[in-house]
């Protein structure tokens, strides 16, 4: 079967290396892809906002499976406009990827089916979201309605940081993203990333994953796309993740189907495990990034005829194995990221971290020069992951890999995997 896998990140760089291995892959074309990818499969140059030309390049390439990674063609409608081209796609509907298209779509969908979550407000302008803001106090979170890159959200513990939070997205920070607001109750308790793949009615739970959004130590600064990850999370004990499928994923495929929407692709479910058990953040209609860097070294099945099982509506019954061991990723990130990262940097010393046991490094944004030189190219650059038998011997190896990468222009978090290490200590 051919393939073709859109997208450029770490994400799709995991993804790719975990397709390329499956024996159901005879040729594997990602697009645009990055120099890491390359090292997987043919990448090629297609504009992917140009739905006809991906479906052109399809049809002439004879491509058996579309895997669509990242959220924003999804939302525009990529896999409806190739699957009415008699395409097969891994990936949701236009409809269905409003799951994460749209925060009020979500928790509309949540209070009419019962789906436990925050309480919310939705709003157009900012004095009435100013003045929601003044009834229920702070601390609160406020979010663009939109796809805003994983930083539409803002956690404020203030009023003043909530109504600096309001102008800023109603007075275009986010663009179109922030064109309608989500007002959301600050939920008190511990995050994780769950995934399931579902096939428009059944769903196939995955694993669980920790992401560290922010950017500094200790859980500081700014909110990012992800600087790290690790899986599983322990928070996540199979009663939780029992009542996870139970409460919020299976309710939410069965309304999906009944909205006649129904959901096929990978539904990432972004919960805050609360003493009350667990509660839907948001969903992402995506493999998360940097989640999937850490779950498909895990995956101990062909993760291609998974996907292609999903596409076909042929999970009912399936099973996912997992290796025992944790991995977890850290992020290598360019200079004065989350803000405009500096890039052109150039980076050495990927072959050494490499040639360490149990070490993956995962390009995000990179590219190579017309000598051959990989420079830096986005805000997040590298993906480092590594497998251990524990949370922290799987980051001791994570970190002594990074040392390995020589990067002045590149900087990470020392403190990814934290919260699991101190539960593997008896400290947490």
């Amino acid at each position: 079967m051919k393939i073709l896998l859109i997208g450029s990140g770490g994400r799709e760089h995991a993804l790719a290396w975990a397709i390329s291995a499956s024996p159901l892959c005879d040729r594997l074309f990602i697009a645009p892809g990055n120099p890491g990818t390359a090292q997987c499969g043919e990448n090629v140059v297609l504009d992917i906002a140009d739905h006809g030309a991906v479906a052109s390049f399809c049809k002439l390439q004879g491509i058996g499976l579309v895997v669509v990674g990242p959220e924003g063609p999804l939302v525009a409608g990529l896999a409806d406009d190739l699957a009415a081209a008699g395409l097969k796609v891994f990936g949701p509907s236009k409809a269905a990827a409003q799951l994460e298209g749209s925060k009020a779509f979500t928790q509309e969908l949540c209070a009419q089916f019962g789906i436990p979550t925050a309480g919310f407000g939705r709003f157009t302008d900012a004095d009435s979201a100013k003045a929601y803001v003044a009834a229920k106090g702070a601390p609160i979170v406020i979010k663009a309605d939109g796809l805003a890159a994983g930083k539409g959200v803002v956690m404020a513990e203030t009023l003043e940081e909530a109504n600096e939070a309001i102008d800023m997205m109603f007075g275009g920070g986010l663009g179109a993203a922030g064109a309608e607001v989500v007002i959301e109750e600050w939920m008190i308790g511990e995050e994780a990333s769950f995934f399931a793949l579902c096939d428009g009615t059944n769903a196939l739970p995955l694993a669980s994953a920790q992401d560290h959004k922010r950017v500094g130590d200790g859980d500081t600064g700014p909110n990012t796309g992800g600087m790290g990850a690790y899986s599983p999370a322990p928070v996540m004990t199979p009663e939780i993740e029992r009542r996870t499928m139970e409460e919020i994923i299976l309710p939410s495929i069965r309304a999906m189907k009944a909205r006649g929407t129904p959901f096929r692709g990978v539904l990432f479910a972004g919960l805050m495990i609360t003493v009350e058990g667990p509660k839907l953040i948001e969903y992402n209609v995506r493999f998360g990034d940097p989640e999937c860097e850490v779950l498909m070294p895990r995956l101990a099945e062909d993760v291609l005829d998974l996907l292609v099982a999903s596409a076909e509506g042929r999970l009912a019954g399936r099973t996912a194995a997992w290796k025992p061991e944790a991995a977890l990723t850290v992020v290598f990130a360019a200079e004065n990221y989350p803000g405009k990262p500096v890039t052109g940097t150039e980076i050495r010393g990927i072959e050494a971290a490499e040639a360490k046991p149990d070490v993956l490094v995962f390009h995000a944004g990179t590219k190579r020069d017309p000598e051959g030189r990989l420079l830096a190219n986005g805000g997040r650059v590298l993906a480092v992951t590594a497998l251990g038998r524990t949370v922290r011997e799987a980051q001791a190896k994570a970190y002594d890999a990074l040392a390995a990468i020589d990067w002045p222009g590149g900087f990470h978090r020392s403190d990814i995997g934290r919260r699991a290490v101190e539960r593997e200590e008896g400290r947490g």
